[in-house]
């Protein structure tokens, strides 16, 4: 049966950011569909409780608080994963953002940073994993934004840190084939902690919500049910895509009404 095939029952999942939003309720849709779960980000009260959720769906958890800002403490994910599971067949690189800046105040620095914490950190642990997925095969998704793809004012160090990380999932899955496949979801607004600044304003999150296509703000679990589709042998003939899960976004919707340069 065709359902049969997002079944990745007995894999073994690495998640960062999975301590609330995106990161969480992909580390849960993966553990529902059988898969143990490495989960990581700074938090360790917010992992407990993803744990908890994952347990729930008979999967075992392993929690490695961290901060993944590092690249080698993103890599040293991979090692904890090999030795407490005996294997990597999935990634879910959803460490990122960069709070939005305008242009004169983007330092080179600012830039570089936004860089690191976006696109090197999936580096360093996919690097680090691809090893122990040779044998057996793997899957890595990278979570994105609109803001790769689309234009918008003050999005300068974030939106090219996005654009990079798609282009980046796009020459790595040449690299990778055809062992590991490598794939980024493009995501648009969804309601998580990062938005609660302006999603608690009614304006605001009605303004959002008309400027997009399907009229409403995404939930975690529609970007969550994408990164199980890339992960698993539904998506076995699919690498280097960037699968767009906004709402059907050509423009941001969200005006950052930034004043100065």
């Amino acid at each position: 049966m065709i359902q049969d095939r997002f079944s990745i029952e007995g894999r073994v999942a690495i998640v960062t950011g999975a301590g609330r939003g995106i990161g969480a309720a992909s580390a849960v849709a993966l553990a529902q569909a059988g898969a143990d779960v490495v989960i990581s980000a700074r938090t360790q009260e917010q992992l407990r409780k993803v744990a908890a959720e994952i347990e729930a769906a008979g999967r075992r958890a392993l929690i490695v608080p961290a901060d993944l800002s590092e690249p080698e403490a993103a890599a040293g994910l991979a090692d904890r994963a090999a030795a407490e599971f005996g294997r990597i067949d999935i990634v879910v690189n959803n460490m990122g953002g960069t709070i939005p800046n305008a242009f004169l105040d983007t330092t080179p620095e600012y830039l570089e940073n936004a860089f690191q914490f976006n696109v090197s950190t999936a580096h360093a642990l996919t690097r680090a994993a691809v090893p122990h997925m040779l044998e057996t095969g793997g899957s890595v998704v990278n979570i994105s934004s609109v803001m790769g793809r689309v234009v918008g004012r003050g999005y300068l160090a974030y939106g090219t840190a996005k654009a990079a990380l798609e282009h980046y999932t796009r020459l790595a899955s040449l690299d990778l084939a055809p062992r590991v496949r490598i794939n980024a979801i493009g995501v648009g607004s969804v309601a998580t902690s990062a938005l609660d600044f302006v999603l608690t304003d009614e304006a605001t999150r009605t303004e959002m919500e008309t400027k997009t296509p399907l009229g409403r703000i995404g939930d975690p679990e529609d970007v969550a049910a994408a990164v199980l589709y890339l992960a698993s042998p539904a998506a076995a003939y699919v690498t280097g895509s960037v699968l767009r899960v906004d709402g059907g976004l050509d423009t941001p919707n969200l005006d950052l009404r930034l004043e100065d340069l």
